[in-house]
């Protein structure tokens, strides 16, 4: 199963872009895993918090597939452990996913029609961190979840 983070925003700080790099590499042997980066032209930007939602609906949209799985990372979705992760991934790779997509939404949020196409809806905390650094979570957490399906030390319960 490919894994995709779909992220809206800007390009990656070196720091992250190295991070990702590094997370990437050790899922390699288990899994393909890629960042995607959806980045709103210039000339739409807005304060405007609907229509910012709006303009980022048209992105995921045009690229989601139907067969792509969806996983919505919302501060509003279910709390999982890492073992719990693990068990999602498997679950979808025994049901034939060939893409999972995490997709981590823009300032404020996902309209409603991302939320009622998205598959299931994770969330990584209570708390709030900025979207770079999500993305190296999650990127981290994949990692994880394939070190803990693959028996590597790497997690400890």
């Amino acid at each position: 199963m490919h894994i995709e983070i779909w992220s809206v925003g800007k390009e990656n700080e070196p720091f992250i872009a190295d991070g990702l790099q590094y997370y990437f590499q050790k899922t390699k042997p288990w899994n393909t895993i890629e960042l995607v980066l959806l980045t709103p032209p210039k000339k739409a930007a807005t304060t405007d918090a609907e229509r910012s939602k709006t303009l980022e609906e048209e992105m995921i949209l045009k690229r989601l597939q139907p067969q792509h799985y969806l996983v919505l990372l919302d501060e509003k979705g279910k709390l999982h452990t890492s073992p719990q992760w693990a068990h999602q991934f498997q679950q979808c790779m025994n049901q034939g996913t060939k893409t999972m997509v995490l997709l981590i939404g823009g300032a404020y949020g996902v309209t409603e029609n991302i939320r009622k196409r998205a598959n299931q809806c994770w969330s990584l905390s209570g708390l709030v961190f900025p979207h770079q650094l999500v993305r190296l979570i999650v990127a981290e957490q994949v990692y994880r979840a394939f070190s803990i399906l693959n028996n590597s030390p790497y997690h400890h319960a």
